[in-house]
């Protein structure tokens, strides 16, 4: 494989481009936005995102789909949740087949709830082979050529072996998995339990709250993927327990850091007013919510996030209804 497509040139999305550079003769980086795409060409650093890496020259930027895509050998999808249908809707035209597509996006479509790999099948309505990717990874440290550990994902062992072989590097170790389910539910709710996390150190609570709202979080991730055809040992893995520690305590986490400010009496509109980055877990909370309520699963601190967010609850409220809950088994 010697051309590389990642469309989504966010933090995420230049990180890879980063790290993947010397496993491709050439890696083309699309932008949604079109001046943001000739900001980045011309700096060959992505100041708003990811500002202090400087692109390597095997690194091109572009807002033109037909030549990012072009003779791709893979596509790595990194578009936020709610881009991602509209994105590959312009871009099918100009993506062939039988190309492999794997989605490093973490998020549940708000309206469908769909996964994300569902999304692209449901969207392309083509063969293309499709693979997820997740684990626990921060996008400054994995540009800056630190160790990580990554799970590849595919129903076919041999697409996941085939993306685990172009994509790994000295820095990066890709673990290969048939669980789509599991890993992209655990990549997408973990995000909801880490902004949930933010909360409880916001409202000042020591890491005893931390640590058990993060356990409790994992029961409910794990709860909802095997209801949804997960494996439960996915999520004690790279992309469920490993993901959740990283982003519900990580001091790069951005949905931990939305949490933190709601737990310091902010209101969601202004945090996000001033956010840059896109916090996946506000809007995959409203989507686990759902979710819970289709499937009839308990997700009591999915709940307890939803009115936080989108019914103006009081986090420390929200923290006492938890702990009121009627008394049970673990």
């Amino acid at each position: 494989m010697k051309h590389l497509c990642i469309l989504g040139a966010g933090s995420w999305g230049t990180a890879l481009a980063i790290a993947l550079a010397p496993r491709f003769a050439e890696v083309r980086l699309w932008a949604r936005d079109a001046a943001q795409a000739e900001r980045i060409a011309k700096a060959r650093e992505n100041e708003r995102y990811l500002s202090g890496f400087r692109l390597p020259d095997a690194v091109s930027v572009s807002n033109d789909l037909e030549r990012s895509l072009n003779g791709a050998d893979v596509i790595l999808s990194v578009v936020p949740s709610r881009y991602l249908r509209e994105v590959l809707l312009q871009a099918a035209k100009f993506m062939q087949p039988s190309t492999p597509i794997v989605s490093a996006t973490k998020g549940i479509e708000e309206r469908s709830l769909r996964r994300m790999s569902e999304v692209i099948a449901e969207t392309l309505r083509s063969p293309s082979p499709v693979a997820v990717l997740s684990g626990p990874t921060f996008a400054r440290e994995i540009a800056a050529g630190e160790p990580a550990a990554i799970v590849i994902a595919a129903e076919d062992i041999f697409i996941a072996e085939q993306m685990q072989r172009a994509f790994s590097t000295p820095a990066l170790r890709f673990y290969t998995s048939q669980d789509v389910v599991g890993v992209e539910i655990g990549a997408a709710l973990k995000n909801v339990i880490a902004l949930g996390a933010g909360v409880c150190s916001g409202l000042g609570l020591g890491s005893n709250s931390v640590a058990a709202l993060v356990t409790r979080g994992l029961a409910e991730i794990t709860r909802l993927a095997v209801v949804l055809g997960g494996k439960e040992r996915t999520l004690s893995g790279l992309a469920g327990l490993g993901d959740l520690l990283l982003t519900a305590t990580g001091a790069l986490s951005r949905n931990r850091a939305v949490g933190l400010q709601l737990g310091q009496g902010r209101k969601l509109p202004d945090i996000l007013a001033q956010t840059t980055m896109v916090a996946e877990g506000v809007t995959t909370c409203g989507a686990a919510y759902q979710l819970g309520l289709r499937e009839k699963i308990e997700l009591p601190i999915i709940r307890k996030m939803h009115e936080v967010l989108y019914e103006d609850k009081d986090p420390r409220l929200a923290i006492r209804d938890l702990m009121e809950r009627p008394l049970t088994s673990e």
